[in-house]
């Protein structure tokens, strides 16, 4: 299993990622949230070849399709959080934060 918390930014919601793999190569995806516009994707979960998500182009994946039902917001990172954490659940990289510093 990986789990991320996303701290989304200025909006100040957090979403948490839980990916559960047995193989390193399916993945289910389940999340819980305090955005929302997203809420309704607690109460759902995907499957994905964990391979096919994580090498295929950006933002043809499932996590990209699942969250574009609800999404509201295209800089929101809760779709690349889900597809880093689908990610380390198979295997495919190691546990690693990821963090975006914005200046103005």
């Amino acid at each position: 299993m990986a789990k991320s918390i996303i701290n989304a930014g200025v909006c100040g919601f957090c979403t948490t990622v839980d990916v559960q793999s047995e193989d390193q190569q399916m993945a289910t995806v389940t999340i819980t949230t305090e955005c929302p516009s997203r809420k309704p994707l607690e109460q759902e979960s995907f499957e994905t070849d964990g391979f096919s998500e994580c090498f295929g182009k950006p933002g043809d994946g499932e996590a990209y399709n699942w969250c574009k039902q609800y999404c509201i917001h295209a800089a929101c990172p809760v779709p690349i959080g889900i597809v880093k954490t689908v990610e380390v659940a198979c295997e495919l990289a190691l546990p690693r934060n990821v963090s975006f510093e914005i200046e103005k």
